[in-house]
């Protein structure tokens, strides 16, 4: 069993020139970011057909901030690597790339987001690389200063793979500490391979959360087919306002728990124009 990389060096170390070519050169990491994501931003449940400032948390190489681009968002990446940052400038998309440790707390103007995303990165703020770290305390100021450079209506969903559950606790302890409100969605938990967890918060109140995948029969087929469906997914989505695309939209609405009509053999047919 591999060693987990938040027990190998610091991330600003291990995130070095060789692990950021990684991601530009594994297509199975690939896959799984662009999966990840948009597990993510479908979590955050913004609103249909509207451009969003988004604020992704351990941005990286910049995968993730593709994501956000092709769903039409626009977007702020901060990172602690300028490694795997130089890697996304050299991608040249749309977002502005920020250094700097979340841990010191992010340093954005109140109410600056309508919504944040993070992929693998919340769980290093749970061990301490330096004398001077304390993860509890680091882990406050980042959930504090998130809580206040996003707008009073918006989410964060920040995707992370926690060591145990004392460190699950950790964290949403200091999230809830910070003003959120939410808890964790964990995504297939009975497959060791597709499980994903996601903490879900909220900045305007208590609300339910959203539904977990892979939590009932009718989801088996999608846990074997996972792979698969991500793969077409980020190779060739539909176009838009085809059937296909009108489809996989309201079937996001339902896992996003609203009211959509049924599909019908008219969905996605054009009119004639004629009454």
């Amino acid at each position: 069993m591999s060693k987990r990389p938040e027990l190998m060096a610091p991330p600003e170390v291990y995130y070095n020139e060789t692990e950021a070519k990684k991601y530009t050169q594994s297509s199975r990491m690939m896959e799984i970011q662009v999966q990840m994501s948009e597990r993510a931003i479908e979590l955050l449940m913004l609103p249909e057909d509207q451009s969003c400032l988004l604020l992704d948390i351990g941005c990286g190489s910049g995968l993730s901030g593709s994501v956000l681009e092709d769903q039409g968002h626009i977007w702020i990446g901060i990172d602690i690597s300028s490694a795997m940052l130089e890697v996304a400038a050299e991608k040249e998309s749309d977002g502005d790339l920020i250094l700097g440790d979340i841990g010191h707390g992010l340093p954005f103007k109140p109410g600056s987001f309508d919504g944040a995303v993070s992929i693998s990165a919340l769980q290093w703020l749970c061990y301490a690389n330096k004398a001077s770290h304390n993860p509890t305390k680091r882990l406050y100021r980042f959930f504090s200063t998130l809580f206040a450079c996003l707008s009073r209506t918006a989410r964060a969903v920040l995707q992370f793979y926690p060591e145990n559950s004392e460190q699950v606790e950790l964290i949403t302890a200091q999230a809830t500490k910070a003003g959120f409100f939410g808890g964790v969605v964990v995504d297939f938990p009975n497959s060791t391979k597709a499980k994903k967890m996601f903490l879900v918060l909220m900045t305007g109140g208590a609300a339910s959360l959203p539904k977990a995948l892979g939590t009932e029969k009718e989801d088996r087929q999608t846990i074997a087919n996972s792979k698969r469906e991500y793969i077409k997914k980020a190779k060739g989505k539909p176009l838009k306002k085809s059937r296909d695309w009108i489809i996989e939209k309201k079937e996001r609405r339902r896992r996003q728990g609203k009211e959509v009509r049924n599909d019908t053999k008219y969905t996605g047919r054009k009119r004639s124009g004629r009454f």
